[in-house]
C-alpha cells in the first residue's frame, strides 16, 4: 500500500522488451534503494511494480500487458522523469490517503493556470470514474495524492476536474513539468469505490 507522498523524482534510463508484451524499466532512484530487497513494491507513476533486479543506484521492475494497457508507462522514453513511491511501513506516516498502485484510466491534461502561490490544473475524467470523485475528495494522479477542487456535476457531457498544485508539490513531482495534453495515471479513491459498490447491490435488492 502506498499513500501517495512521492519521495522522489527518478529517471528512466533502460527500457527493455522481455517479450512481445512485457517490458522491464530501469530507473535510476538511489535515495529509495537504501534498504530495498528484492520483491518489494515500488510505485512508479502511480503503478504498482515489483523490484527483479536491483544496485545502489537504480532498480528494474517488469510491466505487464495490462499494465501498459491501462496505464501510461507503455508510452515512456528513456530518459523520462518519474514520481517514485516505494511501498509504506508499518511505522511510517499516513501522509496523503490509502493508495493501491492499482491505476484505473489515463485522462488527458487539458488546461493549466500559473498562479502565484499555486497552479491550477484541469484533467480530464472518464465517464466511468466520475461517481468516485467529490469535492474536496481525494484523486491520485501520477501517484500523487491530491485533493480534488472542483469537479463537474454528474450531469455532464464531459467530465473533469480542478487541481491546485503548491509549489512544494510542482517541484518534488513531475507535475512541475507536465504539460497541456500530457496524459496522466488516475487511481480513484479505493473508499468511494467500495462505497459506490455496496450502493448498488442495495439498489438490487430493493428491486
Amino acid at each position: 500500500m502506498f499513500t501517495g507522498i512521492i519521495q522522489t523524482r527518478g529517471d528512466i534510463t533502460a527500457i527493455t522488451e522481455t517479450s512481445p508484451d512485457t517490458l522491464a524499466l530501469t530507473i535510476h532512484a538511489p535515495s529509495v534503494l537504501i534498504d530495498v530487497r528484492r520483491g518489494d513494491s515500488i510505485a512508479i507513476d502511480g503503478v504498482c511494480l515489483t523490484v527483479t533486479e536491483f544496485t545502489d543506484h537504480s532498480f528494474t521492475a517488469d510491466v505487464m500487458v495490462q499494465t501498459l494497457r491501462l496505464t501510461s508507462l507503455g508510452t515512456k522514453t528513456t530518459g523520462d522523469k518519474v514520481n517514485v513511491e516505494p511501498a509504506m511501513g508499518a511505522a511510517d506516516r499516513f501522509g496523503g490517503h490509502i493508495v493501491q498502485g492499482h491505476v484505473e484510466s489515463t485522462a488527458t491534461v487539458s488546461e493549466i493556470e500559473p498562479g502565484e502561490q499555486w497552479t491550477r490544473m484541469r484533467i480530464s475524467l472518464p465517464e466511468r470514474l466520475a461517481p468516485y470523485l467529490i469535492d474536496q475528495g481525494s484523486i491520485t494522479v501520477n501517484g500523487i495524492s491530491l485533493t480534488v477542487a472542483e469537479v463537474t456535476e454528474p450531469e455532464s457531457s464531459q467530465h473533469w476536474f480542478d487541481i491546485f498544485l503548491i509549489p512544494e508539490t510542482l517541484e518534488a513531482t513531475t507535475l512541475g513539468i507536465t504539460e497541456i495534453g500530457d496524459v496522466v495515471n488516475l487511481e480513484t479513491d479505493i473508499l468511494a469505490r467500495h462505497v459506490a459498490r455496496m450502493l448498488q447491490f442495495n439498489t438490487k435488492e430493493e428491486k
